[in-house]
């Protein structure tokens, strides 16, 4: 087997490399020998979004470095599908009020909403996420746990539990808050943690309200499904170790029951056993958690107590992991309707740019991702990446969260063939609205020299600036070219301005190319100005250059901005734009 010795040099500055050997030291000390494991859990109990990718990303990357060493690697996604379904999220389509009888059964028993192709709540969210993980690259063993509490698999853990009852209640007992200011005569610090954290802990399990504690007879860590209703409004009422006979009584519909739990299997352990169970089942090496999971009490800390004492494992390394935002909106939250997903943001940007978000900040630094003009700014630092690996400038750490992003370690990801700027195609999608054959003609310009002689050329990229023009920008912020010439505005022109529109169409022709005419825009005021086409800007200069780029916009789209220019007069046609600028 490898040695961590067989790291990379080059990615030795990264975070992903320095959890990598981490990980593969504490694998072979745990279990020399053994697959790794590294693992997640998502809870299908709304749209999964950006945040909740941040649960799997993180592992996924560390993972596909230890496999680039060699190593056999399991990456374990766990779908909390067995979670009670709380609420009903907001916003989400084919969903009405109608739900609220559902809350309390397990996420798959919920029906979908209404519509959908898929045969319960929890498979209709699960959908969208998987198809996004396969886009991603992201390769991982999948894990039911509706399937795995209803197959048995976990009686024996069960049972374990229920007889260290005692034990586990004294573990939570610690991180209790005691009334009566004993354990040391001081009342834990409970940490604030804001709205939007506890929405994220709902998706999660962590804000499971019922940790089994409330049952007056007794602490029970776990909860049967009513037999009748099939929700979780159940009480424990009695529990004999030596038959496993259980009785209980649902809350919700007075159904009252007896069964034997070594043959039980509607049910499931509450969160804060539940998790530490899996951990020890399972050998996790590696599992990151959210912020809300790190406070005194929170279900990380309290799990790790929980594996070691009662099922006699060891707790994973398990960093902090950080939010993640969206330009220009608040922090994300599975309860929230209209949240964005994977599936959104694969839908305006390229998978590998989507990796390298990840990929290139620390677990514990939150980022933002860009669905509004910000977008343009990440590509363009995207590009400049990739042009640095070309050359051999790039940083160390930067090459590595570059590799990690095009690829993994079964391969390359699909890319572009022609990855031309995002903000030019973005450009030219808004003024053409997507005819293809005035994309063609406009994009073939580009560069006269090595002109683009297919659009497939330019995809998948292309057709994400065109989602993003189509389904993020405005209307009111589209590009509509004049159809006729503002005659007022052009007869009330200077001498100066009708000289500055003279001598941008009579370079048209021979600049008639991005950077031509990224050269000629620039330049006309510098020789209005008596100076020389590639004089250094000055102040003053800047100035005229805005105040020509102002009256070139209103001529052409009737606004003070728009695309770039060179990009607008290209997509406008040397003819139309001739006409336009008055010639």
């Amino acid at each position: 087997m490898p040695t961590v010795a067989s790291s990379q040099s080059s990615t030795e500055t990264d975070w992903v490399s320095r959890f990598a050997d981490d990980v593969i030291a504490e694998s072979e000390r745990r279990a020399p020998g053994k697959p790794v494991v590294v693992a997640s859990g998502l809870s299908p109990s709304g749209p999964i979004h950006l945040g909740n990718l941040r649960e799997v990303m993180t592992p996924h990357l560390v993972a596909d470095e230890i496999r680039r060493r060699g190593y056999t690697v399991r990456h374990v996604i766990s779908w909390d599908d067995y979670d009670r379904y709380r609420k009903v999220p907001n916003g989400v389509e084919g969903v009405d009020d109608s739900w609220q009888e559902h809350i309390g059964k397990p996420l798959t028993s919920v029906p979908a909403p209404a519509g959908s192709a898929y045969p319960n709540w929890a498979e209709h969210f699960k959908a969208a996420f998987v198809q996004a993980l396969e886009e991603l690259g992201v390769d991982y063993d999948p894990i039911s746990q509706t399937e795995q509490y209803t197959a048995g698999t976990y009686r024996e853990q069960v049972l374990h539990a229920m007889k260290h009852r005692a034990d586990i209640d004294a573990v939570l007992d610690r991180y209790r808050t005691k009334k009566d200011g004993a354990a040391g005569g001081k009342k834990p610090q409970q940490k604030k943690v804001d709205e939007a954290e506890l929405e994220a802990a709902e998706g999660s399990g962590a804000a499971d309200e019922d940790d089994g504690s409330s049952n007056t007879a007794g602490y029970f860590p776990y909860k049967p499904y009513c037999g009748n209703c099939e929700k979780d409004l159940t009480v424990v009422t009695s529990y004999d170790d030596d038959t496993t006979e259980l009785n209980y009584t649902c809350s919700a519909c007075g159904f009252a029951e007896t069964v034997r739990l070594n043959e039980f299997n509607r049910g499931k352990l509450v969160w804060k056993v539940d998790w530490p169970m899996r951990w020890a089942y399972e050998g996790v090496i590696f599992e990151p958690s959210g912020v809300d999971h790190s406070s005194p009490g929170s279900s990380f800390v309290v799990g790790g107590q929980i594996v070691r004492e009662v099922f006699d494992g060891v707790q994973p390394i398990g960093p902090m992991y950080a939010f993640v935002g969206i330009s220009g909106m608040a922090k994300m939250s599975s309860s929230k309707g209209g949240v964005p997903t994977p599936a959104d943001a694969l839908k305006i940007m390229e998978a590998p740019l989507l990796r390298w978000l990840y990929a290139r900040r620390r677990p514990n630094q939150s980022f933002k991702i860009a669905f509004d003009q910000e977008i343009q700014r990440l590509y363009d630092e995207w590009d400049s990446l990739v042009r640095k690996v070309a050359d051999g400038t790039v940083l160390p750490a930067d090459a590595a969260a570059y590799a990690r992003a095009v690829g993994t370690a079964a391969g390359e990801l699909p890319g572009t063939p022609r990855p031309l700027p995002y903000r030019t195609l973005a450009s030219v999608a808004d003024i053409t609205a997507g005819a293809e054959d005035q994309t063609l003609r406009i994009l073939s310009e580009l560069d006269p020299e090595n002109p683009l002689t297919s659009l497939d050329e330019a995809r998948p990229r292309l057709d994400r600036a065109e989602n993003w023009i189509t389904t993020q920008v405005p209307a009111d912020a589209r590009t509509i070219v004049r159809d006729e010439p503002d005659k007022e505005l052009l007869g009330s022109l200077d001498e100066q301005g009708r000289e500055s529109l003279r001598l941008l169409l009579e370079g048209l022709d021979s600049h008639w190319s991005l950077d031509g005419l990224t050269t000629l825009v620039y330049g006309v005021p510098k020789v209005m100005e008596g100076l020389e086409p590639d004089a250094k800007p000055t102040p003053e200069l800047k100035v005229a250059q805005r105040s020509f780029f102002a009256l070139l916009y209103r001529l052409l789209v009737g606004r003070d901005t728009g695309p770039r220019l060179p990009t607008l007069l290209l997509a406008v046609g040397a003819d139309r734009v001739r006409t336009l600028l008055g010639a």
